[in-house]
């Protein structure tokens, strides 16, 4: 297969990850007879640095003509106080998902065996969590109108029937795919917007009798989130609410570090971790590229590479077992970096029964690949 993949790695720790996930990619295309075309541009913070506008008219013309973009991080703390700051970074990552309709996002949420002591909470709450959060991404609060003044800020929430029932079908045929649960999370009681998601959700489920479905509101889902989240399979919500609980399931799977997704439109695809830029950590090499990694997995998924992505995913899960991991989730090794967390999977691809010599070089700091 032939793809062209538009790599915006953005700001932070941005490059790096993205680096480490086209790092393998290269690696899936030589192992399977694949070609894969690279593609840089600007988004975020140095976008604007180099162009005065954070989604250069370069980039969407990149983007437009590719198969999928591959999506790094967007942001830099000088933003983090300034009100007053008309142009901002998140304006591009924003700008790439209303200019090519990526309305619905994705995003597994997995709790892994080797690191079920990593996290917060109580193994026997987490283990065996296998979670879908289908967020609508390109309406809601985020992309409504917007006023500001020194004693007086709205935002707009709108959403259409359309928005809605476009994610939602989504989200009721991965259900079906699944354990056949999907969980609608909303403020019904509350907010308008909600209750017309609840409207337009519960008339689609009489199409999917196969899935069962369950109406809970967003503060309740984010205390069972906590408490039980083995009880979700399929989670819909809309664009603000998805992206709260993402970020919260972080806490299930030890690190937001492993969590990626995939951005999906009629036409166009992206595929991203859900973390942001972290811009204090760039450069350091502790940046964990997983999430990054596993996005990429996404995009091959998405293709129809399904032997290709199981393959990555091997790699993935036996460098959580040999803990070659970044900082985040290491404290047995102190120098495994965001690179050798890459070449290692690099080399699983290319040498997948040579595990031992793979984990024996990383620590040397050396590849198999000659």
């Amino acid at each position: 297969m032939k793809l062209d993949i538009a790599v915006l790695a953005g700001d932070g720790i941005g490059p790096e990850v993205t680096a480490q996930a086209v790092k393998v990619l290269k690696a899936i295309a030589m192992e399977f007879n694949h070609v894969f075309n690279f593609k840089t541009a600007l988004v975020g913070a140095c976008a604007i640095d180099k162009t005065g506008t954070p989604l250069p008219e370069d980039t969407i013309s990149i983007c437009e003509n590719a198969d999928a973009i591959l999506f790094g991080a967007i942001g830099h703390t000088k933003y983090n106080n300034d009100t007053l700051a008309t142009v901002r970074p998140e304006q591009g990552l924003l700008g790439l998902r209303k200019t090519f309709d990526l309305h619905t996002n994705i995003r597994p949420v997995i709790a892994y065996d080797d690191l079920l002591h990593k996290s917060s909470l109580k193994v026997k709450q987490i283990k065996g969590t296998d979670i879908l959060i289908y967020r609508e991404l390109t309406s809601g609060i985020y992309f409504g109108d917007k006023t500001f003044s020194d004693d007086k800020a709205t935002d707009i929430c709108t959403y259409t029937r359309a928005e809605i029932e476009r994610v939602a079908h989504k989200a009721f045929k991965a259900a079906q795919s699944r354990k056949g649960k999907l969980t609608l999370v909303d403020k019904a009681n509350v907010l308008a917007s909600s209750r017309l998601w609840r409207k337009v959700v519960l008339e689609l489920a009489t199409q999917y009798p196969d899935v069962a479905l369950n109406c809970i509101y967003i503060d309740n889902a984010a205390m069972e989130l906590i408490i039980n989240p083995k009880q979700f399979d399929v989670i819909l919500t809309e664009n603000m609410f998805g992206d709260i609980l993402s970020e919260e399931a972080s806490v299930i799977v030890g690190s937001i570090g492993l969590l990626a997704s995939a951005s999906i439109g009629d036409k166009h695809v992206m595929f991203e971790p859900i973390h942001g830029a972290y811009t204090k950590a760039a450069n350091k090499g502790i940046a964990n590229p997983i999430a990054s990694i596993l996005s990429a997995a996404m995009l091959l998924d998405h293709f129809g590479l399904v032997e290709e992505a199981a393959l990555l995913r091997a790699g993935v899960d036996k460098s959580l077992q040999l803990h070659i991991t970044t900082p985040d989730l290491n404290t047995k090794y102190d120098h495994i970096t965001t690179n050798k967390v890459g070449d290692f999977i690099e080399d699983f691809i290319n040498n997948p029964n040579e595990t031992n010599l793979n984990f024996t070089n990383i620590h040397l700091g050396q590849s198999t690949i000659i």
